[in-house]
């Protein structure tokens, strides 16, 4: 592990590999970089691989701030090229998954390519903007239940291996309550469509069982979006189906990214 800092606050990351693309991969809302261990390890047989802590997560540095995928997009901008990685791979889940949306968006001098693992909802629907407005008022007054049953109860399938449902669960609920509560406020502020129509880059959609975005929605908003779906996988796909999560990136970087190298 090792330490970068960007304005007073401390970033945690892996620095493995080598080889390009080079490759970022962004966590979701109060996990950690472990949660693409599968994915780092793999891929860092032939790429250099970045997988970072988001502020307020892991072992960075958790300020008592607006926790906004703006701000994380910015962050991961700065490692990037304080690192010297050129143009990456950033692959995001969950909230990581509009993060490398917006940092795309935002900072295309640092993206050849994002990798959507079933990344948050672009668009917050009515019922889920006042379930997870609801779960971060009850965070903040100090009631946990509601943040640990959301969890437990929505993110994985009747057939999701406990122990993992129990491994994730721990990570998560360890996050502090103002980072949890103030990072699901953050979510809610992004406007998936407009960020995704600045969006240049190739782009590939990994859904889960029950995908936040449909991928009809999707091809809307990135009309040229490649969509991949995992069977036997959850939220967390890249947990449940590492084999074929993998194998998924891999062809898009192949078909897309090294194609693409290749024509210009």
């Amino acid at each position: 592990m090792a330490m970068i800092e960007r304005n007073g606050i401390r970033l945690a990351y892996d620095d493995r590999g080598a080889g390009e693309p080079m490759m970022v991969f962004v966590h979701g809302w109060t996990c950690d970089r472990s949660f693409f261990a599968p994915q780092a390890e793999h891929f860092a047989r032939r790429h250099r691989v970045v997988s970072v802590d988001l502020r307020g997560h892991g072992e960075s540095d958790k300020p008592n701030e607006p926790y906004t995928i703006g701000a994380y997009a910015d962050d991961i901008a700065y490692l990037i090229d304080q690192l010297g990685l050129g143009k990456v791979v950033a692959v995001g889940h969950s909230s990581g998954g509009l993060t490398v949306l917006q940092l795309a968006a935002s900072h295309p001098h640092c993206v050849a390519a994002i990798v959507m693992v079933e990344p948050g909802p672009f668009v917050a629907s009515p019922d889920f903007r006042a379930g997870v407005e609801a779960i971060s008022d009850a965070i903040e007054a100090g009631n946990q239940e509601p943040r640990r049953g959301f969890i437990s109860n929505k993110l994985f399938l009747p057939t999701s291996d406990p122990m993992m449902v129990e491994r994730v669960l721990r990570v998560m609920m360890q996050a502090p309550s103002h980072v949890a509560a103030s990072a699901l406020r953050g979510i809610l502020a992004f406007d998936g469509p407009a960020v995704a129509a600045r969006c240049r880059v190739p782009a590939l959609h990994l859904a889960g069982a029950s995908p936040s975005n449909p991928p009809h929605l999707m091809s809307q908003w990135l009309p040229k979006v490649i969509h991949g779906q995992t069977v036997g996988g959850g939220h967390f796909n890249q947990l449940e189906a590492p084999d074929q999560v993998n194998l998924m990136i891999e062809n898009f970087m192949r078909h897309y990214v090294f194609a693409q190298a290749t024509a210009l």
